[in-house]
């Protein structure tokens, strides 16, 4: 019989998604190694760079050595942050690493300079649950929207997309969702890809969306190329529940990225819902290769340009001018954002009338 053991958590990350918890975490020394399997960990390391775990409730708590962390195993392919993989097999007492601030654990393979090294924590043990008076290994999976092979119908979405992480698609976002919401549309949103962290869907939560979701509450660590289409769907389709006039959804990372926006961007059945797509970049090169891109390999245009590369007239005239793709900062100037938005919606209700 399984030996169990009960441990104080002084930390529970937000990637522990709907996992019913308590600070009283039971534990056994049998392992899953397989993402989403939610472990409890000591902390070994005092860092002063990248110390921080956002909590279940949206805040977050520094973290340092000797605390008692509870994360969810999990890959993370970050280009600007730690990456690393889930181990084969995990044992009480081996060495794993904090991936990102939304508590994945992993085995660090790659650190990220400004960072410094991934802080070490020592594997305590398996998180375990009741499920009908039995007990079980806890995983997101148990406690997640169910994923679909298709999605028949929705309302018309919002794409924000960009080059790569910290671009500026968060904030582009959220400030369309707070501008629409302010006009009187019912706005849903959500967190397509990415690495399992609540604070940008949680942003669009605070500006007015009346249900914002992410991938982690389908049951994901980390999105990849082979899991987050039927994911993807699920979660929309979800959205779609609170019969919303717009979904304004986010694409975490970069459209070329190993998190698999590039497999929701090439499929038929979500690009028919798409009434336009916003990318954020840094600068020219990346508006030209988005420009690029999305005629060449998803037979449409990009309708607007945001993000750093429109922080004065260079780039804003570059783009405009020289592209012919609508150009607008979002944190400057959200409410000319909100008005190309809502002539596409308008658009997008015409076409689908004449149809």
């Amino acid at each position: 019989m399984e030996t169990l053991k009960s441990v104080n958590a002084d930390i529970i990350a937000s990637g522990t998604g709907n996992v019913p918890l308590s600070d009283e975490i039971t534990l056994s020394d049998n392992i899953v190694a397989r993402d989403g399997y939610l472990i409890a960990v000591q902390l070994l390391d005092h860092k002063t760079t990248y110390n921080q775990v956002e909590l279940r409730d949206g805040s977050f708590a520094t973290i340092d050595k000797g605390q008692i962390l509870i994360g969810t195993l999990g890959e993370r392919q970050a280009l600007r942050g730690y990456s690393g993989i889930v181990p084969r097999k995990i044992n009480k007492g081996d060495i794993l690493h904090i991936l990102n601030m939304g508590g994945i654990i992993g085995l660090c393979q790659s650190a990220y300079p400004s960072y410094g090294p991934a802080m070490q924590a020592e594997v305590l043990g398996a998180v375990m649950i009741q499920d009908d008076e039995k007990w079980k290994h806890a995983s997101i999976s148990d406690h997640a929207i169910e994923w679909e092979d298709s999605l028949e119908q929705s309302a018309p979405i919002i794409a924000v997309t960009g080059t790569c992480m910290n671009v500026g698609k968060t904030l582009a976002a959220s400030l369309l969702v707070k501008e629409l919401t302010q006009r009187g549309y019912r706005v849903a949103a959500g967190k397509l890809t990415g690495a399992s962290l609540m604070r940008d869907t949680r942003a669009m939560k605070n500006n007015g969306a009346i249900d914002c979701i992410n991938f982690t509450q389908a049951g994901l660590v980390s999105t990849t190329h082979q899991n987050v289409l039927p994911m993807a769907k699920g979660l929309l389709k979800q959205l779609n529940k609170s019969n919303p006039d717009v979904i304004v959804v986010e694409f975490g990372d970069g459209v070329i990225g190993p998190y698999g926006v590039d497999n929701l961007l090439i499929d038929k059945e979500i690009q028919q819902y798409i009434a336009m797509h916003i990318s954020a970049t840094q600068d020219l090169t990346g508006c030209w290769a988005l420009d690029h891109l999305f005629k060449s390999r998803y037979n449409r245009s990009v309708d607007l340009i945001t993000g750093p590369v429109t922080d004065n007239i260079v780039g804003i005239n570059y783009i405009q001018n020289t592209l012919g793709i609508k150009a607008v900062n979002a944190v400057q100037n959200p409410e000319k954002l909100t008005d190309y938005v809502i002539e596409e919606l308008k658009e997008n209700v015409k076409q689908a009338i004449g149809a």
